[in-house]
């Protein structure tokens, strides 16, 4: 542990400042829910952008990326070059839709397709996945930023937390925008600041870094072959990034409604591609810290310690970077580390507790209380910022003292529960004809697929019903979807046609609609001034 110096204690106060500052700045603004979770379209795309880079640049990033790379090769970096190609491919149509099609909820459109079970199901599904994340979020940056000041992994938590949750509360979607423009600059200064000191501390330098690398295969992208049921290979990684990217696109919450805080399609279009084009290569930063920390143990034949092993005596990957961190950073660019630490966790958080807030107010307060005025729909969705804000503290906390295992069974759940979404919207904007009881049909059939791969196979393995599943986590949900899809559409012809099914509620009527700029009254926005 390097003890931290009045540089780094100053650059760490002066960031925590700044945030304040940005949720002081929007609090008096939040008198309506169109400004607490749209802020009325005002947001520009730059910022949008930027949002959207230091939402998914997560502190589970700074761990995974590193920690796959050290371990292994760059084959995790290959979905995200579906981020670029599935918005290339579809986003302008993803982004208009949805900006016309609903007024603040993803799930809306779920309901007008499907019925208020579909939407209660797909909105459970992303409440469920987002929780856990919060709370993992939370506990991955205990174990850099404790080793590096030897602060309270608890006390860390909770402050994290608290001020996170204040100026969600207080400053609305438009503070969590802005904060996360800071955030996002800081977490690039911080990846670019590891880099930088990497390759002044290696052995050799850089040349002998790269030569060692090249050698052991460190920055393949996988195998190309065709065997798409082996770890590792390309292809597979590729087609689950395709499917990841369209669930992202067109189902979760947190990227909808960047969507609706925009000017314009236009400049809502132009932000999600900012955001992406920003995320590819940040994480290719990070999985070159990973390779370039495995060349420098190499390097300098430093012995890592035995915490960082397992019962066999190989590296846990995963617990390199932090030693690193806590072990080798000298004083003076700690406390830029330690905000980017904060601004990692901060930002996932803040984003992750305004969309359900969100959802709960649309998806299911306004079902509860149609007739409640904007004003208690506002203060109802403080409500939950602040109930899921404690409780994601909470579960940070729990997991601290019980360790990752603990919520092997919960992660579990949520793999199982989120099945299919994916697939869902295919059949809801692509097929006219798939009907609710098509869609359930093909649902659980996904659902149980899902639950015996994931307890039968995959990282949380819990039962052995003697057969098992075998092939790589990555094609459970692509499985589920292409489930979701097959069952779905045609378990449909055995039940009657939609007769309720309006025309601009699939892509070919909603294209004629958009064409004769005659959008009728579902696709009005809802929220009040």
């Amino acid at each position: 542990m390097n003890p931290l110096r009045w540089p780094d204690l100053l650059v760490i106060v002066l960031y925590f400042g700044l945030v304040a500052a940005i949720g002081w700045r929007f609090a008096r603004r939040q008198t309506s829910t169109a400004t607490y979770f749209t802020a009325r379209g005002s947001i520009p795309f730059w910022a949008m952008g930027l949002s959207i880079f230091a939402t998914v640049i997560s502190s589970i990033t700074f761990i995974a990326y590193p920690g796959a790379s050290y371990g292994g090769n760059w084959n995790l970096l290959v979905p995200g070059f579906m981020a670029i190609l599935v918005l290339l491919g579809g986003g302008w149509v993803f982004i208009a839709f949805f900006r016309q099609a609903v007024g603040l909820s993803a799930y809306e459109y779920f309901e007008k397709r499907f019925g208020y079970g579909a939407r209660a199901y797909s909105a459970l599904a992303f409440t469920a996945g987002h929780f856990s994340k919060m709370g993992f979020v939370l506990f991955t940056i205990t174990t850099a930023i404790c080793g590096m000041t030897g602060w309270d992994r608890y006390t860390v938590i909770a402050g994290v937390g608290l001020v996170t949750v204040i100026y969600t509360i207080f400053g609305g979607i438009e503070a969590v925008i802005w904060t996360e423009v800071l955030q996002g600059l800081v977490k690039l200064t911080g990846v670019l600041l590891v880099l930088g000191f990497l390759f002044w501390i290696m052995p050799g330098g850089a040349g002998a870094a790269f030569q060692l690398a090249g050698d052991h295969h460190k920055m393949s992208l996988g195998t190309f072959d065709g065997h798409l049921a082996t770890n590792g290979n390309f292809w597979t990684m590729l087609i689950y990034g395709a499917f990841w990217y369209l669930q992202k696109y067109a189902t979760d919450q947190t990227l909808v409604q960047r969507y609706l805080i925009a000017k314009s399609d236009r400049e809502a279009l132009k932000g999600v591609a900012l955001g992406a084009l920003l995320c590819v290569p940040a994480w290719t930063a990070f999985m070159l810290v990973g390779t370039l920390l495995w060349a420098y143990y190499q390097l300098s034949g430093t012995v890592l310690p035995a915490h960082l092993l397992d019962a066999g005596g190989k590296v846990i990957a995963d617990r390199v970077f932090p030693y690193f961190l806590t072990t080798q950073i000298p004083a003076g660019l700690a406390g830029i580390l330690i905000a980017a630490l904060f601004s990692a966790a901060m930002s996932t958080m803040a984003s992750d507790l305004n969309c359900l807030a969100a959802v709960g107010v649309e998806d299911v307060y306004r079902k509860w209380r149609p007739q409640a005025t904007d004003r208690q729909r506002l203060v109802a969705g403080k409500c939950i910022v602040l109930v899921c804000g404690c409780l994601a503290v909470l579960i940070g906390a729990f997991i601290a003292s019980k360790g990752e295992g603990a919520l092997t069974l919960y992660y579990a759940a949520t793999a199982i529960l989120s099945a299919g979404l994916a697939g869902m919207f295919l059949l809801a904007f692509f097929s006219r004809r798939t009907n609710r009881q098509g869609l359930w049909a093909g649902l659980s059939v996904a659902l149980v697929f899902t639950a015996w791969a994931t307890l039968t196979g995959g990282k949380y393995r819990l039962l052995d019903l003697g057969w098992n599943y075998t092939w790589p986590d990555v094609l459970i949900g692509v499985i589920a979807h292409g489930l979701v899809l097959v069952v779905g559409y045609t378990a449909s012809w055995a039940f009657p046609a939609e007769t309720q099914l309006r025309a601009e509620w699939t892509l070919w009527g909603w294209l004629a609609q958009r064409g004769s700029r005659n959008l009728t009254p579902p696709f009005a926005p809802v929220l009040s001034d």
